[in-house]
């Protein structure tokens, strides 16, 4: 076990360093260096944890290194809690789980990173309060609840279940006390979050709730890729299994500790199998639960059971492996048909899109028309690009990092991907003039707006962003919102209708 997490933590690394940051990790990366209580998408855990880790390094490889470990820390939990009923079956579980592909391959560090971490802490403490029957331990479950809640709201999922789990108990065995303590000691940070989002224009709960979820709607398609999902993130051959073996898996339930991990993750995908009617559940929403699959697993599979899962793991892993290094290997211009190919370019060349924006420094301010080119140029220039114009509902923290009205009278350079459109920004400039640059093959814009109108620009766009991302549903007291305060003169916002 050892020399196989030798391996993979190698190649992880190796990954990490190479792989050039994503628009994503970038954005997380500002939360990080601009810290506060709380972010426009979501709590504020992962920008604390890289304000923590940018101090020491903005090395790409650096940055990622809570992820690239957290696999390593979650198969040490799985071995952790399997090794008294069986060590062999402990460490074969705790390697089929590091051997799941998406745990060799994932270094990209996101929300979920923490969130992860949490979730798993808080199931270890409050199954260790209830074999020790020791009140301190549920109260620490609480705390990484509450963690986890700071990290991303799926966290509410763990809580649900931790109720599940306890109303479903046989009557008498119903820890009541073990539960209020969870729910106690968990109150302090989501009020940490209540607070900020009061503060703010509820902006958590406008992008999670609502905005970006303009699009839902019943599909038949939406089940199936859950469906596939699942099986990629477990092993399909450890699924089969259990369920050929259906009946001794029942019988286990009868265990209350292989009952309690069963919950843990059987509660979160099943809500996510009913939400999947609706909407495309993302893969990385159930990673923070798959450490419980592998627990109930080892509890319930026998060692050949668990050697299979680990053979076929280790070889779909090989391949996932080689795909990336063969992909590494091919010319960059082997992706040129490839729909995103455009930013496979601005990624891997972004020196060499930098250097074409040299020649108008200091005389434009820098601007990209999306939050991913803006903060991926952010990063790589040390210079800051805000976002031009009404972007997408997500990502918007530059909604609250920017302010416009300075900009009134001054020169600014947006940086496109696709070609602009005169009506997107020649209302709002005295000139604009439109120059492009090819790399790779590649094709990228800059307009160059001269005499920026900051009024035109406000009743235009940014009232449109407005009323469409900060109408606040009339149930939500509105404390302040700085979108409407700093444009609109009004501490809060229209309401929603």
């Amino acid at each position: 076990m050892l020399a196989a997490a030798a391996l993979i933590l190698a190649f992880k690394l190796g990954l990490s360093a190479v792989l050039p940051l994503t628009g994503d990790e970038a954005y997380f990366l500002y939360w990080g260096i601009y810290p506060d209580f709380g972010y426009y998408d979501h709590p504020p855990m992962i920008g604390w944890l890289l304000y923590l880790v940018h101090r020491i390094s903005n090395a790409p490889w650096l940055l990622r290194l809570p992820v690239t470990l957290l696999s390593f820390a979650l198969a040490a939990g799985v071995y952790f809690v399997l090794r008294g009923a069986d060590e062999i079956k402990a460490a074969l579980a705790a390697l089929a789980f590091m051997l799941l592909p998406v745990n060799v391959w994932a270094v990209l560090i996101t929300t979920d990173t923490p969130l992860i971490f949490f979730s798993f802490a808080s199931v270890l403490a409050y199954w260790q309060g209830l074999v020790r029957r020791a009140p301190a331990w549920h109260a620490l479950a609480g705390a990484f609840l509450g963690l986890a809640f700071l990290s991303k709201y799926f966290a509410v999922l763990l809580g649900l279940a931790y109720v599940a789990y306890t109303v479903s108990s046989p009557r008498g065995k119903r820890d009541w006390r073990a539960l209020s303590l969870v729910v106690l000691c968990s109150l302090p940070f989501a009020a940490i979050n209540l607070w900020w989002n009061y503060e703010h224009c509820w902006a958590n709960l406008m992008f999670n709730a609502y905005n970006r979820n303009e699009g839902a709607g019943w599909s038949w398609k939406t089940p199936l890729l859950y469906a596939v999902s699942v099986l990629y993130l477990l092993s399909p051959v450890a699924l089969w299994q259990l369920a050929k073996d259906r009946r001794a898996a029942l019988a286990a339930l009868a265990d209350p500790a292989t009952r309690f991990f069963a919950f843990m993750f059987a509660f979160p995908f099943g809500f996510f199998a009913v939400l999947s009617l609706v909407k495309q559940i993302g893969l990385h929403w159930m990673l923070g639960f798959v450490p419980f699959f592998f627990v109930l697993a080892g509890w319930i599979l026998s060692r050949e059971q668990l050697r299979r899962s680990v053979v076929y793991l280790g070889a779909f892993s090989a391949l996932h492996v080689a795909a990336i290094v063969v992909a590494a290997a091919l010319p960059l211009e082997t992706w040129k048909n490839a729909r995103v190919y455009d930013g496979i370019v601005y990624h891997v060349r972004i020196n060499d899109v930098l250097r074409e924006l040299e020649p108008y420094e200091g005389q434009f301010a820098l601007a990209a028309d999306g939050y991913s080119p803006a903060v991926t140029a952010s990063y790589y220039s040390g210079k800051y690009f805000f976002v031009f114009g009404r972007g997408s509902s997500y990502a918007r923290q530059d909604d609250i990092l920017t302010d416009f009205r300075p900009l009134d009278g001054k020169d600014i350079l947006i940086l496109r991907k696709d070609p602009p459109e005169d009506p997107e920004y020649r209302p709002y400039f005295r000139s604009v003039e439109y120059k492009e640059f090819t790399l790779s093959g590649a094709t990228f814009h800059l307009v160059l707006g001269r005499g920026f109108d900051f009024p035109a620009y406000r009743e235009v766009a940014l009232k449109a962003v407005r009323d469409r991302l900060y109408a606040i549903p009339r149930y939500l007291p509105q404390g302040r919102c700085y979108f409407c305060e700093r444009y609109f003169d009004a501490p809060t916002c229209p309401v929603r209708k």
